[in-house]
């Protein structure tokens, strides 16, 4: 409780706060990609083919567009287009909302945005489920994709309710394919197209995507030597170079600014920081 609290009086007192999110945070707003979320709109998929989790399913190598499709479109509509289970983006914009604020994060799932946050406050670094680009890439161009998402899942069976989720037939399976009209070609080649996301050197940065960036530099530049808060939410070790190591490595430069880090298993700090560093393991959720 007294971290809790003096994390409060940091959001107070910050000029400004950068919050740093990562896969922990949408974990703890109901966005899990395993058990009964996975077997409600899975099931089939994971009946044939044996995988356990939507994480594992988006490698499988599936026979045909159609098929890969059918499954890419209802991952792209439950974790994109429909809103998290519980109000943990919603909670945290309460506390940031009247701050000057930013949001750095390696989730491209757009809750943050889907919340309220300022869409102009937001650097998305890894992509977004919501978008698609050429799979060469010949063009460095993103496609917005939720009108054919929805043809496509709509397709395989499934109803959109007016609350925008997925409502399975009651007397009928599923499809577990999309009509071939529906899978998506590059309009400048003709390839494949495919998700948005930084897999590999073919990931597009868009104007988008720059634009962010220079934004997310602008506001720090802009707040060097103030009252910074660092607000760092579900980051793991996977790409610490985004997130975690820069935050370590500003709060360091800067003797006004305060590292804070909620985390389910691992919140820690290194030693040279620990003055300025409010460490909290646990869920958000529950704070």
């Amino acid at each position: 409780m007294a971290k809790i609290q003096q994390l409060k009086e940091a959001i107070e007192e910050a000029d400004a706060v950068v919050i740093g999110a990562g896969a922990g945070l949408s974990t703890s707003a109901g966005f899990v990609y395993t058990g009964e979320r996975f077997s409600k709109y899975f099931g089939d998929f994971a009946g044939k083919y044996g995988f356990e989790d939507m994480y594992s399913g988006g490698f499988y190598p599936f026979d045909s567009l159609e098929e890969y499709w059918g499954y890419w479109s209802r991952y792209i509509y439950i974790n994109r287009y429909m809103n998290a289970p519980k109000p943990v983006y919603e909670n945290l914009l309460r506390l940031v909302q009247e701050k000057d604020y930013f949001v750095l994060t390696t989730n491209v799932d757009h809750c943050f945005q889907k919340a309220g946050f300022d869409k102009h406050r937001m650097f998305y670094t890894q992509g977004d489920y919501g978008l698609w680009q050429c799979s060469r890439p010949c063009h460095h161009e993103t496609y917005d994709n939720r009108k054919i998402v929805e043809k496509m899942v709509e397709a395989q069976g499934y109803t959109v309710a007016a609350d925008g989720t997925l409502l399975a037939p009651q007397r009928a399976a599923l499809k577990m394919t999309v009509p071939s009209e529906l899978v998506p070609h590059c309009p400048k080649c003709g390839a494949p197209m495919t998700m948005n996301l930084r897999a590999d050197s073919t990931f597009v940065e868009d104007d988008g995507w720059h634009k962010a960036a220079s934004r997310y530099d602008d506001f720090i530049r802009r707040h060097q030597g103030m009252k910074v808060l660092f607000l760092e939410l579900g980051v793991g070790y996977n790409t610490p170079g985004i997130i975690k190591y820069p935050f370590w490595q500003m709060t360091a430069g800067n003797p006004k600014a305060v590292y804070a880090c909620i985390n389910y298993r691992d919140a820690a700090c290194p030693t040279e920081l620990q003055n300025q560093a409010i460490c909290i393991e646990g869920d958000f959720e529950r704070l």
